[in-house]
């Protein structure tokens, strides 16, 4: 590296979000720009370790080369840093907003001291590139003549694309919502992932040759066809069977997307939702009509319970701020995690500690607290005559470790009434939604997945392939791309014998 001793001499120095009690009154993006020197000196840290643990199994799951570009950015060398970015990851723009960033995780100076701020470098490098010019579309020079349907255009849809595309095939990505992106246009928020960087990408990739078709729902029929309702679906029945027949190779990337429900008590009650149907309808209200049409889930003046953390928790803790909420609280079933590595958590291992993110210290400047409350289990909820929500019933508990399981038990005593005119649950994903997989009998594992072996991705249909997290399960926006990338080098050697992909 250019200069060894960095990582001694130099403390880490983290790109801060903008000022809270500013943000929080608007949808624009959290982050901050800093400063090339800041950023170089940054990441001079990097080690040049024997062994990168940043780019290993338990780090980045794209293997990007970071040391390799810490270094080209201390050198000044950013055009060649972003050539050495782009060969791993697609969509650095993403990564470097919503990625957690398990490569900093496993990161060697984390093992001793704060680890390289390896996110903030790869943001800066794309977000570099695409001021200088030097992000443009890159059609392929030849055609193959081979088509694919890609079914989703999540992260694991639009790099699968992305890839297959460069291959010289042509390919069609087909979306059953209004816009382009799947989980990156109206799962995360606004204030994590501007709209506008997404349609910038998906733009790149049109002028690629990347064709891009919305409000096409593979596999619908009957109920699955949604309306105007707030939260629906909607779009326009597809025949899976047709894409097959018509295509040469068709690639499942359609998320995992059945949420977890809570069915306790009085679940039928007006005022609960799951959380990615309250997200949804915001960002969709948000880019229509600046939330002026009305058609969303509204948490101004209410008292607003978040049940489940994560980071889609977390979202929604940010988004009922934005709406004036009167009050918001996010119930964890588990316990609070320490603010150091357990012992059963080493390094390399992704740490397992507190974290305040964005949503946390927005609601602590405007409440007075940190709106988690751990160790909580919900028993039921409570309404008025006209079915409206008016609130929950918990029950604290213990969790205890016999014979190495970690055992829950409730605690006498403990019952406690708390007031909700909004709840949201957040409690993660079940799998895939099986209706678009069903009209092909394409096998499911035992977790209800689409059942295909990691990196080979073929279903039991000839010809047919999924990826993303409707084969692994709900995963980070940096596994999806793994996956896309992986599945459409196994495509592309599928219809052409051999594949040059990475």
């Amino acid at each position: 590296m250019g200069k060894p001793t960095a990582f001694i001499e130099i403390e880490r120095e983290q790109a801060s979000y903008r000022d809270v009690a500013i943000r929080m009154k608007d949808y624009d993006e959290l982050y901050t720009p800093v400063a090339e020197t800041t950023l170089k000196s940054q990441a001079s840290r990097c080690m040049d370790c024997g062994v990168a643990f940043c780019q290993s199994d338990n780090g980045c799951p794209v293997s990007n080369v970071c040391p390799e570009w810490n270094d080209l950015v201390y050198r000044d060398q950013w055009k060649e840093a972003l050539d050495r970015l782009h060969r791993t990851n697609n969509f650095p723009e993403f990564t470097g907003r919503v990625c957690p960033a398990p490569c900093e995780g496993s990161c060697v100076l984390g093992s001793v001291d704060k680890p390289v701020t390896i996110k903030n470098i790869e943001f800066a490098i794309i977000e570099r590139g695409f001021q200088e010019g030097w992000v443009v579309a890159e059609p392929p020079k030849k055609r193959t003549g081979k088509s694919i349907a890609i079914i989703g255009s999540g992260p694991s849809g639009l790099a699968a694309a992305a890839q297959l595309n460069k291959a010289g095939h042509s390919v069609t990505v087909y979306e059953r919502v209004d816009r382009i992106g799947g989980l990156l246009m109206y799962g995360i928020p606004n204030m994590k992932l501007g709209k506008d960087v997404v349609a910038r990408r998906v733009k790149l990739l049109e002028e690629e040759g990347v064709k891009f078709i919305t409000g096409a729902n593979v596999g619908a029929a009957g109920d699955n066809i949604g309306s105007d309702n707030i939260g629906s679906i909607g779009g326009n029945a597809v025949s899976a069977e047709t894409l097959k027949k018509d295509n040469d190779a068709v690639l499942f990337c359609t998320g995992a997307t059945n949420a977890r429900d809570l069915l306790v008590e009085n679940r039928e009650l007006n005022g609960i939702h799951f959380a990615m149907d309250f997200l949804r309808a915001n960002t969709k209200s948000l880019l229509d009509s600046k939330l002026e049409d009305g058609n969303f889930i509204s948490a101004k003046d209410k008292n607003v319970i978040v049940i489940g953390g994560g980071d889609t928790g977390t979202d929604c803790i940010g988004t009922s701020i934005r709406h004036g909420a009167k009050s918001v609280v996010n119930f964890e079933l588990l316990p609070q995690p320490g603010t150091e590595r357990a012992d059963n958590n080493p390094w390399p291992l992704w740490p397992k500690i507190l974290r305040v993110d964005y949503g946390h210290a927005e609601a602590a400047e405007k409440f007075g607290e940190d709106p988690r409350t751990y160790c909580l289990l919900s028993k039921g909820y409570i309404g008025d005559k006209d079915g409206n929500l008016t609130g929950i019933k918990t029950v604290n508990v213990e969790w205890t470790s016999v014979d190495g399981q970690f055992k829950m038990a409730e605690i006498e005593g403990s019952e406690k009434t708390w007031e909700a005119d909004l709840i949201l649950l957040s409690m993660g994903f079940l799998g895939p939604e099986q209706y678009a997989n069903s009209a092909l009998d394409v096998e499911t594992d035992e977790r209800s997945n689409y059942k295909a072996e990691y990196d080979k991705f073929t279903t039991n249909v000839d010809g047919v392939f999924a990826a993303g997290d409707c084969r692994r399960g709900q995963s980070l926006v940096v596994w999806a791309i793994d996956e896309g990338r992986r599945a459409a080098r196994e495509i592309d050697r599928f219809l052409m014998g051999e594949s040059l992909l990475p």
